[in-house]
């Protein structure tokens, strides 16, 4: 199994259960280890996200673990700091 963590953006198909004909893409909360599941099955919590990355639903998942497939992290901007001068002293 790919190893999880809180954050992760995750490819859900029915390659993880039969009832995701339609895929989804599921940003992971975490991964229930307090359940008792049949051997390589997992539940998962998390949110269920739109085309924009926006959560759309709060899930709980029941599923295959080895049908898993972890996305790339999306890009961020990066933040530029500029120079600053300080504001008691006159340039010069």
């Amino acid at each position: 199994m790919i190893g999880l963590k809180a954050g992760d953006v995750l490819h859900i198909t029915r390659a993880c259960s039969v009832q995701f004909i339609r895929p989804i893409m599921f940003r992971l909360i975490k991964a229930r280890t307090d359940l008792i599941t049949y051997d390589g099955w997992v539940w998962l919590e998390g949110y269920e996200l739109d085309a924009k990355g926006d959560a759309v639903a709060r899930r709980e998942l029941f599923l295959i673990k080895e049908g898993l497939r972890k996305m790339n992290p999306p890009a961020r901007p990066t933040l530029v700091q500029r120079g600053r001068r300080p504001v008691n002293q006159r340039p010069g």
